[in-house]
């Protein structure tokens, strides 16, 4: 009778065992939506804007070639809203130009004292040219006539907003010399188009599908020149380059723009996006970009791919796939 009550308690041991063993390895995931799917969340800038778009079919490319990840792109305030928000674990991916992104992680200009370290280098996007957009019928001619006048200069947070205010300084116009508007290219676009604001700034890809409908709406858009000692001045304290707008940019472009440039690229959050996601989504992005319908998709290639890593940190999965094509 004791044997059998011994064997009894050692069966109910032993699978009392076996209950708290498969609750331990079993982990929940914070990732999953209950299909199995990883759910990752991108910050892409404000609607009308190249971050956008793009980002949304970026989304829609790796859905639909990497199994069981589905990336949702979400309208932000762009770049440094976009790094801001890695830092605080709300994003796990964020397109942002390749400046704000060594502010962020140098704890500089507008992320001094605030390091953000926590993020990596997926790939590179596109070109992003700087357009100072205006209208003939309001008579500007110079960045050095917007003084006084309603300039919408990009969202707060934006690697808009910082390069305008840059290039606003060297001209000697500085934050109560105008009437601010703090608003993406796809507001101001309607508002150019009505004459609430005189001039916008938009760090956008080239040609930008916006400024064309503008034209079409208003027939009269001008871009302005970013140069001499200012263009001298934008390079030297805000890290871009100096960059000529072809005239055959676009068919009402009468002639060449001096003006600047950057890279969008893709950051990853290292806390939360792991070597494998990073390897698909680096490979997926550069191979299969011809999926990607957005005009600025075709700068996403392996020739492209590295530019505006600078010091950055590359993510590891993504440093696996460069080094598989030979780019590492």
């Amino acid at each position: 009778m004791k044997r059998r009550k011994w064997s009894i308690f050692a069966m109910i041991a032993l699978g009392l065992m076996l209950v708290l063993s498969a609750c331990s390895n079993s982990k929940p995931s914070d990732s999953s939506d209950g299909d199995g799917k990883s759910d990752l969340l991108m910050g892409t800038g404000s609607q009308g804007g190249t971050y956008f778009g793009l980002g949304n079919e970026m989304a829609n490319v790796w859905n639909n070639n990497i199994e069981g990840l589905n990336v949702t792109a979400t309208e932000s305030g762009a770049s440094i809203e976009n790094l801001g928000k890695i830092a605080s674990g709300d994003f796990d991916l964020g397109m942002t130009v390749n400046l704000p992104a060594y502010n962020a992680l140098n704890g500089e200009g507008e992320f001094e004292g605030k390091k953000v370290e926590n993020f990596a280098f997926i790939g590179h996007i596109y070109p992003e040219v700087l357009q100072v957009v205006t209208r003939e019928s309001t008579g500007i001619n110079s960045i050095a006539d917007l003084k006084g006048k309603r300039i919408a200069i990009g969202p707060p947070g934006s690697g808009t907003q910082t390069a305008a205010k840059i290039v606003l300084a060297a001209y000697g116009i500085e934050d109560g010399d105008y009437e601010q508007y703090q608003e993406g290219f796809g507001d101001a676009k309607a508002k150019l188009q009505d004459g609430t604001i005189d001039a916008s700034f938009g760090l956008l890809g080239l040609p930008s599908s916006s400024i064309d409908e503008l034209n079409v709406a208003v027939g009269d858009v001008k871009i302005l020149n970013i140069e001499g000692d200012a263009l001298s001045y934008v390079e030297e304290n805000g890290g871009y380059s100096a960059f000529t707008i072809p005239a055959d940019s676009y068919e009402w472009l009468q002639e060449d723009v001096q003006t600047v440039s950057a890279f969008a690229i893709l950051v990853a959050n290292t806390d939360t996006v792991d070597d494998d996601t990073a390897y698909q989504l680096a490979k997926v992005m550069i191979e299969n970009a011809d999926e990607n319908t957005h005009p600025q998709s075709k700068h996403t290639t392996k020739e492209n791919a590295l530019n505006g890593l600078g010091d950055l940190l590359l993510h590891p999965g993504a440093e696996r796939y460069y080094k598989e094509i030979g780019l590492r």
